[in-house]
């Protein structure tokens, strides 16, 4: 029974790590970071991570992404990506689909110019 739970951890981890990528960020106070197009902006825990689902290949150049302020536009532009070695072992297929992840070696300051 036990050796079956520690499988089921086991399993559970994998696929939280295989579906989703995670960078650390330091944003202007009262601002909204969007990622990726994404009409919705991304939930910054308090440590500053950001975790979302991966990329595809179109990341390879950069994660694009947008800082609001009140409504406007203060900075846009593309975060690096890395290539998630994950990716070629599961999910299944996810180098077809979610290659690209953030660069988790880097903070993203965008607080600072350029990125």
């Amino acid at each position: 029974m036990k050796t079956a739970s520690i499988i089921t951890m086991i399993l559970v981890s994998s696929i939280m790590i295989g579906c989703s990528t995670t960078g650390n960020f330091i944003v202007p106070d009262g601002s909204k970071l969007y990622i990726n197009n994404s009409p919705e902006p991304v939930k910054i825990e308090a440590n500053g991570d950001v975790t979302t689902k991966p990329f595809f290949w179109s990341a390879t150049s950069g994660i694009p992404y947008r800082l609001e302020q009140d409504g406007k536009t203060i900075k846009e532009g593309k975060l690096q990506s890395n290539f998630r070695v994950v990716s070629i072992f599961w999910p299944p297929f996810a180098i077809i689909y979610w290659p690209m992840g953030f660069n988790s070696k880097i903070t993203f300051d965008l607080t600072k110019d350029p990125q």
